[in-house]
């Protein structure tokens, strides 16, 4: 027969077993519901960033119209990029780094590396730009759209650093933002004022 000390000893082994147990299946719902929220948050995030390329896209499309063909190869300086230039390079984040920032394949339009980047923007006509942005533009958004919801939480390798979603959304966001901004200077320095401030 046990003592009243054995029985005590394997009630408290056996509560505690059961609190452990249900600590962890807490934890795990805990975790369960965090990754829940995660995903949901990432969601939305990603909603917001398509949201913001929306509005990107019409003004870069607007600017685009507006501006002459023939001023498609002035620059403000020797070196630096003409205003068809920094269009084609604003296609070529849409085809490569919006679907790569997002973990999606990127398109093999540009191609890969700094002169496959810098022959794709050299074909900077009005009607390769108009053309590009419209089917860059398409082509990230499809991708965006594309990545399962799963995949957009916890990070991902981008420019040799581990980025979330948020960071790299940031990132491409304010990438563009700055390149209309540029535009937006350049268009003024040619007499256009940018078709949305009439």
């Amino acid at each position: 027969m046990r003592s009243p000390l054995d029985l005590s000893s394997r009630m408290s082994v056996s509560a505690a077993m059961l609190v452990v147990a249900f600590a962890a299946i807490a934890s795990a719902s805990d975790a369960g519901a965090q990754a829940s929220v995660a995903t949901e948050d990432a969601v939305a995030l990603r909603a917001t960033f398509v949201t913001d390329l929306d509005s990107l896209q019409a003004k870069f499309l607007a600017l685009a119209e507006a501006i002459p063909a023939d001023k498609y190869a002035w620059r403000p300086a020797a070196g630096v990029r003409s205003i068809g230039e920094v269009f084609m390079h604003v296609a070529s984040e849409y085809y490569f780094y919006t679907p790569l920032a997002y973990g999606a394949t990127p398109s093999p339009v540009v191609g890969r590396g700094k002169a496959a980047f810098a022959k794709f923007e050299s074909a900077s006509t009005k009607s390769d730009v108009l053309k590009h942005l419209e089917e860059g533009f398409a082509y990230a958004k499809q991708s965006l759209g594309a990545v399962e919801p799963a995949n957009l939480v916890g990070s991902r390798k981008l420019f040799g650093g581990d980025f979330t979603i948020a960071q790299t959304s940031f990132l491409m966001a304010d990438d563009l933002h700055e390149h209309l901004g540029q535009l937006i200077a350049y268009s003024r320095s040619v007499g256009v004022k940018p078709p949305w401030t009439r």
